[in-house]
């Protein structure tokens, strides 16, 4: 620092200290407090960029001895190579037999190479989810050593707390704990999009490349590439409306009924069991 200011410093930094009770848009700036020592102390041979230098240096000072705000800084990432992901969902339309609906892109982007897996799904089910992670780690052969990033989504986070503390779903921990990974939740709004900026792209660029115009299906692709494969045959003695019986839950019964029946042919045969007739033919014998 310039030896003339030295004693002016107590000075400035009074105007500095005024500032911490003052509106935010009627702070000090350095040209004010060059002109406040000139006009009221008499102070005429300093030049702006010595005020403007201190005041940069010590503002911050200030603002942190009082437990204050401190100045917004910004450090730039740095990865090591398979040691961090970022997973995201992005929204994505698709024309589905003539008609036009959402479906969803789960995104794993590796955070040093660039690296990403892609995977449409129909929603964003904790389903979904974990099954995306599952196809993502067999594209890449393992998972990251460190950590995944994430955002606030509920598939992850039953509550958010404090900072970075998150109430996680049991499924989710049970999911992490088997492939043994670390999540790593960001902050809400903007500041925590840019904590897994990778991704956000990611999703665009993905959808921009490959995905204009809007593509055009007859069948999701992987059911498609189920039924190429192999097909299942699936005989129940129940009536669908009784399989609630055995799937307790409502809507995990109805959502398994409709897996089934997309695209399949159902035989009504209308006769009893043959196994089950066998067995109780077999038991009165005995």
């Amino acid at each position: 620092m310039a030896p003339k200011l030295d004693p002016v410093m107590p000075l400035v930094d009074a105007m500095l200290r005024e500032d911490l009770s003052a509106p935010r848009k009627q702070r000090h700036t350095a040209r004010r407090v060059l002109a406040r020592l000139a006009d009221e102390h008499g102070v005429r041979d300093l030049s702006y960029s010595t005020v403007r230098d201190y005041v940069r240096l010590r503002r911050p000072e200030i603002n942190a001895e009082a437990s204050r705000w401190l100045e917004e800084a910004f450090v730039p990432q740095t990865h090591v190579p398979a040691g961090e992901a970022e997973v995201d969902f992005a929204d994505l339309w698709i024309d589905l037999k003539g008609q036009r609906r959402k479906v969803f892109l789960f995104t794993l982007r590796l955070s040093y190479s660039g690296k990403a897996v892609h995977r449409v799904f129909a929603s964003q089910g904790q389903e979904a989810f974990l099954e995306g992670h599952i196809y993502a780690f067999n594209q890449i052969g393992g998972t990251p050593i460190d950590k995944i990033r994430y955002d606030n989504l509920r598939l992850a986070v039953s509550r958010a707390l404090r900072g970075r503390i998150r109430v996680e779903p049991e499924r989710w921990v049970l999911f992490r704990s088997w492939y043994g990974f670390d999540a790593f939740y960001c902050e809400k709004g903007l500041s925590g999009a840019r904590e897994k900026g990778g991704v956000e792209g990611e999703g665009g660029r993905f959808r921009r490349t490959h995905l204009v115009p809007v593509p055009k299906m007859r069948r999701p692709r992987g059911a498609a590439e189920r039924e190429e494969k192999a097909s299942v045959a699936v005989a129940s003695n129940e009536a669908f409306s009784g399989w609630t019986k055995t799937f307790t839950d409502p809507r995990l019964c109805a959502a398994i009924v409709d897996r089934l029946t997309f695209d399949a042919t159902i035989i009504e045969t209308g006769t009893d069991s043959y196994r089950l007739a066998h067995t109780r033919n077999h038991s009165n014998k005995q």
